[in-house]
């Protein structure tokens, strides 16, 4: 272990990328990576499999992310690399090379297009609620939120070079979700058992939990920035690494299973109910401040394939505005990704978190593969192997239904009959979208 250290620190001063931010810094860096869009498609995935069954499918999926991500760094000890395109191309070579290179940039910046929609649907329900904005307001018009959160946001919180610098920024956006978590525990507590659960909503396993564990693991899914938030920190060691990981995963499971267990917020709570709505304020702001630490990855995808690794002034700024573009044109044209975050799930999130960091452990250690210290790897990569192709067999027999931004059955029913009561979502098991 201690050669690993010693190789990663080398390999870190002759790159001349060591970091400067803390073990709490990186950890609120690494909470934020995690907590992103992927999170709003978790009550859906417990709907798939079951609660109980979904509930323990999360923390099988947060485990298996926190062994992987630590796996992921202990390859690149061994393999003196410090980016996981290097380590994977050190690993098995330039084809190996150009698909995890591929698969790193397609992850990111499908989140970042999921972060411009869920902004522009959060912050116009949100304005909408404002005294004298009414329907046809510029402030309701998606496209336009979309633009102001780019154009004032998150374009110039992603021109910055180093992600040290985003440490409160991450800080302000765990604080957000901190009362996202309040306001989805209290309506749920309050008002939820007062909207009647449908049939089978306590069935403790569905057969369709494989799609479940695909939409889990893209909102797990950090790997792709894992090197990177590693690089910045101070001191970078294992020991404190491991520390960050366990800190962050373990933080990212609890938040996610009492968000996913409560039910979805955005689309379940009706849209006169002032508490969900400053939890979609909450939920907005919090989306436009990750979305830089997305966007980062993605330029560094970029540096890494067609610029050595090095970006001048100029190109830094040049690919920022292009990628943020990109995303923000392509969001404008779309409403509804539920599909497209499934798919991105089986295709982008689990080789990411099981396959790859488990195969260039399991190639560059020594021993058979499934005894000893390799026995686990060998199982998390048997076991993402499966999930991709099963998952990818049974999302395009069974792909999900979109109903995105219709008001719930109920609202109208108990609006009428309770003019005064403000609305929440419903159980979980009983609707649950990704957007």
């Amino acid at each position: 272990m201690e050669n690993e250290r010693n190789v990663l620190l080398s390999s870190h001063k002759d790159q001349g990328t060591a970091g400067t931010s803390s073990v709490t810094s990186a950890s609120f860096n690494f909470i934020n990576s995690i907590i992103g869009s992927g999170i709003i498609g978790l009550p859906y995935s417990l709907s798939q499999a079951g609660l109980p069954m979904g509930l323990l499918l999360l923390i099988l999926v947060a485990c298996i992310t926190d062994y992987s991500i630590i796996l992921l760094i202990r390859g690149g000890n061994l393999s003196g690399t410090h980016s996981y395109q290097s380590l994977v191309h050190h690993t098995f070579g330039q084809m190996g090379y150009l698909v995890v290179s591929a698969l790193q940039f397609l992850y990111p910046f499908i989140a970042m297009i999921s972060y411009n929609i869920i902004t522009g649907d959060t912050m116009t329900k949100v304005f909408a609620r404002i005294q004298g904005v009414e329907s046809g307001n510029i402030l309701t018009e998606r496209h336009f939120v979309i633009m102001m959160s780019t154009l004032l946001c998150t374009l110039p919180l992603s021109l910055y070079k180093n992600i040290a610098k985003l440490g409160k920024v991450s800080l302000l956006s765990m604080f957000l979700t901190f009362l996202i978590l309040i306001t989805v525990v209290v309506r749920a507590a309050t008002l939820g058992p007062q909207i009647p659960a449908s049939g089978g909503a306590w069935v403790f396993a569905r057969w369709n939990g494989i799609q479940a564990v695909a939409v889990m693991s893209f909102a797990f899914v950090c790997h792709h920035n894992s090197f990177l938030i590693y690089g910045s920190l101070s001191d970078p060691t294992l020991s404190r690494w491991s520390l960050v990981t366990h800190v962050s995963v373990g933080s990212a499971m609890v938040i996610s299973a009492v968000f996913a267990a409560a039910g979805d917020i955005f689309e379940n709570y009706c849209r006169n109910d002032n508490l969900a709505t400053f939890g979609r304020f909450c939920f907005g702001l919090s989306i436009i401040t990750t979305f830089p630490l997305e966007c980062f990855v993605t330029r560094e995808v970029i540096s890494h394939v067609f610029f050595q690794g090095e970006l001048g002034s100029s190109a830094h700024v040049i690919i920022t505005v292009l990628i943020v573009s990109a995303s923000t044109v392509i969001s404008l044209s779309i409403d509804c990704l539920g599909i497209v975050l499934e798919l991105n799930g089986v295709l982008s999130a689990v080789p990411l978190m099981f396959i790859f960091p488990a195969a260039c452990f399991l190639k560059l250690s020594s021993g058979r593969w499934f005894q000893g210290g390799n026995l686990i790897p060998s199982l998390i990569l048997s076991t993402g192997v499966c999930v991709m192709v099963i998952g990818l067999i049974m999302m395009m027999l069974f792909p999900q239904s979109c109903s995105h931004g219709a008001e719930m059955f109920y609202c109208s029913t108990l609006n009428s009959s309770s003019p005064s009561r403000e609305i929440p979502m419903i159980n979980t098991t009983q609707r649950a979208s990704l957007f």
